[in-house]
């Protein structure tokens, strides 16, 4: 696994227009009263999957926008691996969704804002793939904005 800070790509602007889009499906979890968290998976430079968090509409705890956009992403090229693939997600993946993109073999992952309570690397930094390398602090105040903004609005 490599660790890359955004500043140090060459693919910023890339990266940044797809967090755009999966924020689009951030504010879609925000206006459903879901947690804001959107995700796409893009191959090729196409969007091939998208994601919000649905856990309230679902009723199910599985139902976060990393898994919604894998298993879309999964279905769109008729296969279980997404080698090839990147992983934009607003916010850093917990460890359920962190350890889906292993099974997955995800090529990278992109995320805006860091979880400190509930992302992966507050467990272990070692249960996303060896070879998935990992992109964090795009967009990341927009990111984390939209949380915030839930959050306070639930108090």
């Amino acid at each position: 696994m490599k660790y890359i800070n955004f500043e140090d790509t060459a693919d910023t602007i890339s990266d940044e227009f797809f967090m755009k889009e999966a924020l689009k499906e951030a504010q879609k979890a925000f206006d459903a009263d879901e947690i804001p968290i959107g995700a796409i998976v893009v191959h090729g430079g196409n969007i091939i999957a998208r994601g919000h968090n649905l856990t309230e509409t679902l009723n199910d705890v599985t139902a976060h926008a990393e898994m919604q956009a894998l298993t879309a992403a999964a279905n769109y090229i008729g296969g279980k691996y997404l080698k090839d693939c990147t992983l934009y997600v607003t916010v850093e993946p917990c460890v359920m969704c962190a350890g889906a993109s292993y099974w997955a073999q995800v090529q990278r992952i992109v995320f805006g804002a860091k979880d400190d309570k509930r992302g992966y690397t507050s467990i272990s930094e070692n249960i996303i793939h060896p070879k998935t390398t990992i992109i964090k602090g795009v967009l990341d105040t927009a990111c984390s904005s939209l949380m915030r903004k839930f959050f306070e609005l639930k108090r």
